[in-house]
């Protein structure tokens, strides 16, 4: 029986503006086929009801260097025994004083993670592999801050290409300190996704935005077999609620040990203890 769950990616942020990105309406309207009242503003007892109902202890909220999250800092704040951050928005292009500041969060701010999205990135000019990321790279591995990286070809639509995990192929060989982690899977690109992971240590991959009963039968195989320590849950709420992918996930096909560790042991022990240990 598994007894918790971390929820490694939760968007509390979309309440904050008034109108969202054309392209964020297209991927709840098109991809995700969601009610208007995905973007409505999140309630923290609202929210805290859904973790206790469906047994998430922790979850990890986005947030952004350039466009702070009023309500994310504000949970964390109220509330940090159940929640982290997760920071984006560090400027590839012009690096120096987004480090700086970038730095300067991680020590004030609970931090689990550093985010960057290839296909929002530059319209999707710049893969992985590119020497744009190298200075992120060399940052977060100096402050042992695990990166997550977008893989997969995301929903809006913009390039994904650059988002083919192959690309991260040479990050891993040149940056080996660094603790990496492909988010929103890697469709259609799996096959290439697992043998990455089964060739570089400090690789992870985070099913956030996919359904779990939707996962493909090589990644449940590979969660099964040698990849039990590999593979981390996440929701990506309000896109999918957790009311609908938790049982889900506890309803795989999964050894109760591969379980726990999808649900809660791989993100602790990739995100969590590295807070706990500085």
């Amino acid at each position: 029986m598994v007894q918790q769950v971390i929820d490694c990616l939760v968007n509390v942020h979309f309440g904050e503006t008034e109108h969202q990105p054309q392209f964020m309406t297209k991927v709840r309207d098109d991809y995700f086929k969601g009610p208007p009242s995905m973007f409505d503003p999140i309630d923290l007892s609202e929210l805290l009801d859904e973790m206790d109902a469906h047994g998430v202890a922790k979850a990890i909220l986005m947030d952004n260097l350039t466009t702070p999250s009023v309500t994310a800092r504000k949970f964390v704040e109220a509330r940090p025994d159940r929640f982290m951050l997760a920071i984006g928005g560090v400027n590839l292009l012009k690096p120096v004083a987004s480090l700086r500041e970038l730095t300067s969060v991680v020590a004030d701010l609970p931090i689990a993670y550093a985010v960057v999205g290839p296909s929002f990135w530059g319209d999707g000019m710049y893969p992985p592999s590119d020497a744009v990321y190298y200075p992120l790279y060399a940052k977060c591995a100096e402050i042992e801050l695990p990166l997550c990286v977008n893989t997969g070809i995301p929903g809006p639509p913009i390039p994904g290409e650059v988002q083919n995990p192959i690309h991260l192929d040479r990050v891993c060989v040149r940056f080996p300190e660094l603790r990496l982690c492909m988010i929103h899977g890697a469709d259609p690109w799996w096959d290439i996704a697992i043998r990455m992971l089964i060739k570089y240590q400090n690789l992870r991959l985070m099913t956030s935005a996919w359904s779990p009963r939707r996962l493909p039968d090589e990644l449940l195989h590979y969660m099964r077999t040698r990849g039990r320590e590999k593979i981390i849950f996440a929701s990506d709420w309000p896109v999918l609620r957790q009311s609908r992918v938790v049982p889900e996930a506890k309803a795989l096909d999964l050894p109760a040990e591969a379980l726990d560790n999808y649900l809660y042991n791989n993100a602790d022990d990739f995100f969590f203890r590295r807070s706990e240990e500085h």
